[in-house]
């Protein structure tokens, strides 16, 4: 009997699909951090659970915990600008929190312009027959969403 095939074949996903960077968008607020993970390729982001923890050690070290699980090949930081375009405080805490979390994550910190995006997710959530409740526990995610999509839409 002959052999169709006179060698042995495998398949391995992995070799075949090339690594796509994965992005992880933070969106961050005093008491509440928006979080969306997502990838260029597909230009796809989604939500995840929002970090519940005022600026500190806490919250870095949920972050961390994030990063380490997810492990994205980059960080996408909301800038808050004022409307003008011009920076503030709050523009300034951003940057110092990316120069922090590009030392201690060891990933490139990639910032956008985040004016309006909360409005954005707002409005996206408007006449989705949530609760407020339940809009308030998913806009941050949202907000994290609209920048990574920003960024994608950019890079």
């Amino acid at each position: 009997m002959s052999q169709l095939y006179p060698f042995e074949w495998t398949f391995n996903a992995a070799d075949t699909v090339s690594a796509v960077p994965r992005f992880l968008a933070i969106d961050l607020g005093n008491k509440r951090t928006g979080l969306a993970l997502g990838d260029d390729a597909t230009g796809i982001a989604s939500p995840l659970p929002a970090v519940v923890a005022p600026p500190g050690p806490e919250r870095w070290t949920r972050l961390a915990r994030i990063v380490e699980r997810e492990t994205p090949d980059a960080l996408v930081l909301g800038l808050p600008l004022h409307m003008d375009g011009s920076a503030g405080k709050a523009a300034r805490r951003a940057r110092a929190f990316a120069a922090e979390a590009a030392e201690r994550f060891g990933v490139p910190v990639h910032l956008v312009d985040e004016r309006r995006s909360s409005l954005e997710a707002d409005e996206a959530m408007g006449r989705s027959g949530l609760t407020h409740k339940q809009k308030k526990t998913r806009r941050d995610g949202l907000a994290a969403v609209m920048l990574l999509q920003r960024y994608f839409a950019t890079d």
